[in-house]
Order: structure tokens, then C-alpha cells, then sequence
């Protein structure tokens, strides 16, 4: 995998948890500006998917497998998108303390597949 891409998807989503978690501590919940970082860590899930998918269609393999490597690209692109969805439902503190679940499970998510990746 990438290391570059993978830290700095880690890192930007824990920086998102970070922020949400503090609007939960001030018993707020997701605004605006929220759900633009929500956008900008999708967009670094969605570029690791592609390179994810491509180095796999140039015939590179993770260590791990392939197929536990491509559940937890898939798994990387819809956390944080499924935490804002539910932090919509949840118009309290909740929702954005969903969304910065979400950033942690995604950071996570990020060390595994650099692991399964062989790094």
C-alpha cells in the first residue's frame, strides 16, 4: 500500500475525531464545517480505494490475502460516511460523538491495512 496516503488518512482522521469529540464535550453537535472534514477523509478513503485497487489490478498482493485486504478497503470507505449519516439522525452531542467514533475506527482500519499490506 501506499505509506504516505496511509498516514496521512490516519492521522487526518483521528484529527477529525479529535474535533468532533470536542464538539461533543461542548454538547454540540455535527455542523457544517464537520461535515466538510467528513469530506475531505472520505475523499483520502476513496484515493486509497483506487490505489488500493489498481496496485491490485497490476497484479501486486497484500501478504494477508487478498480478500481480507479488499474488506477492510471497503470497510476504510464507508466508515466515515456511514458515522455522518447516523450523526444526521442524531441531532445532539450523539451525532457528533458518532463521527468521531467513526475517525478512530477509521485510523484503525488505516494501521490493519498497513499491516495486511505487508508493511
Amino acid at each position: 500500500m501506499f505509506t504516505a496516503l496511509t498516514l496521512v488518512t490516519g492521522v487526518t482522521a483521528l484529527l477529525l475525531a479529535a474535533w468532533c469529540g470536542w464538539a461533543a464535550y461542548r454538547d454540540q453537535p455535527t455542523k457544517d464545517w464537520h461535515f466538510i472534514g467528513m469530506a475531505v477523509v472520505s475523499l483520502l478513503a476513496v484515493v486509497q480505494l483506487v490505489v488500493g485497487i489498481v496496485r491490485l489490478a497490476r497484479g501486486e498482493k497484500p501478504e494477508q490475502g487478498t480478500v481480507i485486504f479488499v474488506a477492510y478497503l471497503l470497510g476504510a470507505f464507508a466508515c466515515v460516511p456511514a458515522a455522518g449519516m447516523m450523526s444526521l439522525a442524531e441531532r445532539t452531542r450523539w451525532g457528533s460523538v458518532t463521527v468521531a467514533a467513526g475517525g478512530v475506527v477509521l485510523a484503525v482500519l488505516e494501521v490493519r491495512l498497513f499491516d495486511i499490506w505487508g508493511g
